[in-house]
């Protein structure tokens, strides 16, 4: 068995009291030359205190919402309208009466007996119709109308007298015109005479055709 240990364990424990003398000298020095004078002043001091208040951050900006633009409006073309058909109705064309004029006979005059000396006159031949003499006459005279140059010339009405030669075998020709109110009158008789077809008397009679134009 050794007895070395507990010596060295006898020596700390003295070292370790000496030092804890020391600290408490040391201590009560400190005290009495006015450190726990200080202790107590640096204890009570006033605490100050201030209230930090926090940096806010500045609050973000509007967002910008970018809205589309607006849509060109596009006025529709305005609708297609026909235009209104307007019927015009021609005028109905003049209804014209032409009216032949058929000149009556002289009376016969009764031959005068010649005188035993003087040769007996010829009896002048009895005048002739259109109307008899030829077939086509009420044809051809319905079947005429006023006178256009007539209509623009503004006549209403009108007359003449037509004169043409009935040859042996039936043939119209010398036409003329004896009188007329107007050329226009003169020149109408005038081509409705040309039509007809008449019948020869073997010899050359002149005829006259009177013609009465009305506009209604």
């Amino acid at each position: 068995m050794s007895f070395v240990q507990p010596e060295k364990s006898a020596t700390i424990s003295t070292a370790g009291i000496a030092v804890a003398v020391a600290f408490h000298i040391v201590l009560l020095w400190a005290l009495m030359n006015g450190l726990g004078h200080k202790v107590m002043q640096v204890i009570n001091a006033p605490i100050e205190t201030k209230i930090i208040d926090e940096v806010k951050a500045p609050p973000p900006p509007p967002k910008v919402i970018e809205l589309p633009p607006p849509p060109k409006f596009t006025p529709p073309p305005p609708a297609f309208v026909p235009p209104p058909e307007v019927q015009v109705q021609a005028p109905p064309p003049p209804q014209t009466t032409i009216s032949a004029v058929v000149a009556e006979p002289p009376p016969v005059v009764p031959a005068v007996a010649p005188r035993a000396t003087a040769p007996a006159p010829a009896t002048a031949p009895a005048p002739v119709s259109a109307s008899v003499a030829c077939s086509n006459y009420a044809k051809v005279m319905g079947d005429a109308g006023f006178p256009r140059e007539a209509i623009r010339a503004g006549l209403e009405e009108g007359s003449a007298l037509v004169q043409f030669t009935l040859g042996a075998n039936g043939e119209v020709k010398d036409v003329t015109a004896l009188s007329a109110s107007h050329p226009v009158f003169a020149k109408g008789s005038m081509k409705i005479v040309s039509q007809y077809k008449c019948a020869g008397l073997g010899h050359d009679v002149a005829v006259q055709v009177p013609f009465v134009f009305r506009s209604r």
